[in-house]
């Protein structure tokens, strides 16, 4: 445990039990440098304690250099709840959970994430401040898929020559809150969509609503396309699935894409432009953000558009260094975070 928070720099990791509730929770916090911690609660099955401890530990890094790429004052944390076989009370476990994070005293900030809804966060509101994404905050998925939107738009003028996209080929893997957002804004500015997800009834809605092609889960990534969006969980990209793919980039939502960065620099090698996530995907975090500390829509929204520039950026140095973009963030970030 003490080797995987040194190799992702985290600065504390707590685990808390409620035997009352069924919860089992790890919250990492990753760098408090920029301020409070503020990050996603995933509630999800876990094969053990150590892939939840893990889990946290990478989402908080990422945090922190999505944070600080994307200047916001918050540091980079994440909580994972490992969802058990039975609950007996969904809001029971969830303000227990609330008061786990009660206990750090602002040092981290929580917020809807995978498996976790706006009822969940109105559920730990109840026993803390330190809560975003409730009711009253507003769901951050539509500004999410706004901002990889935007990205996509950047990388294909990086890649193709051009921030067109009718007619262009976008693979959607994982059609989420996020996922969908993103699908109804790539299917109204032209662009064919092929996607796929482990539940039947949202390809089916996307087929009848926004004409998308179903592609089997596992046949997506080797599908030709222009553009290759992960909008499901982690760890997608490694260097066998990368082998595999037939696509001119990679930018999409999904935390963690990448295995390592070797995998990035296999995507180099390949001449496969990659977006990297924790840039692209910002825009949740920026919502979420920007609407805890009471900024009004408009200044949300032109924050959102920074995420094209910083990406404008990075490919930039990307292609003046001939390095892969993924290395160039983390550098960027680091700067940011350690200087």
């Amino acid at each position: 445990m003490f080797a995987l928070m040194h190799s992702t720099r985290l600065e504390s990791l707590h685990l808390s039990v409620d035997p009352r509730t069924g919860l089992k929770a790890v919250i990492a916090i990753h760098n408090n440098r920029l301020g409070p911690a503020l990050g996603g609660c995933r509630y999800l099955p876990y094969p053990d304690d150590a892939s939840a401890v893990g889990d946290a530990a990478r989402l908080a890094q990422g945090m922190s250099y999505k944070a600080a790429l994307a200047g916001l004052p918050q540091g980079g944390g994440t909580a994972v709840i490992i969802r058990p076989a039975h609950v007996e009370s969904r809001a029971a476990l969830f303000e227990a959970f609330g008061r786990c994070v009660e206990q750090l005293d602002g040092r981290y900030i929580t917020a809807i994430d995978s498996g976790t809804s706006v009822a969940d966060m109105d559920c730990i509101a109840q026993e803390t401040r330190y809560v975003t994404s409730t009711s009253a905050a507003g769901d951050p998925a539509p500004h999410a898929a706004m901002g990889v939107f935007t990205g996509i738009r950047s990388t294909a003028m990086a890649r193709l020559g051009s921030d067109n996209l009718e007619g262009l080929r976008v693979a959607i893997q994982g059609l989420g809150n996020v996922g969908y957002a993103l699908a109804e804004q790539l299917h109204a500015a032209g662009a064919e969509l092929l996607v796929s997800d482990i539940d039947p009834g949202k390809v089916q809605l996307a087929m009848e609503q926004l004409g998308a092609h179903p592609i089997a889960n596992d046949a997506l990534l080797s599908t030709p396309c222009d553009i290759l969006a992960p909008c499901g969980l982690g760890a997608v990209l490694n260097s066998r699935s990368v082998a595999q793919l037939r696509c001119s980039a990679v930018a999409g939502s999904a935390n963690n894409q990448l295995t390592n960065l070797q995998v990035a620099d296999q995507l180099e090698r390949r001449g496969i432009l990659y977006a990297p996530d924790y840039v692209i995907n910002s825009g949740g975090l920026i919502y979420v953000s920007l609407k805890h500390h009471n900024e009004e829509l408009p200044v949300i929204t032109a924050h959102l558009s920074q995420i094209s520039l910083r990406l404008t950026e990075i490919f930039g140095h990307a292609q003046a260094e001939k390095r892969s973009p993924a290395r160039i963030a983390d550098e960027l970030a680091e700067r940011v975070l350690y200087r």
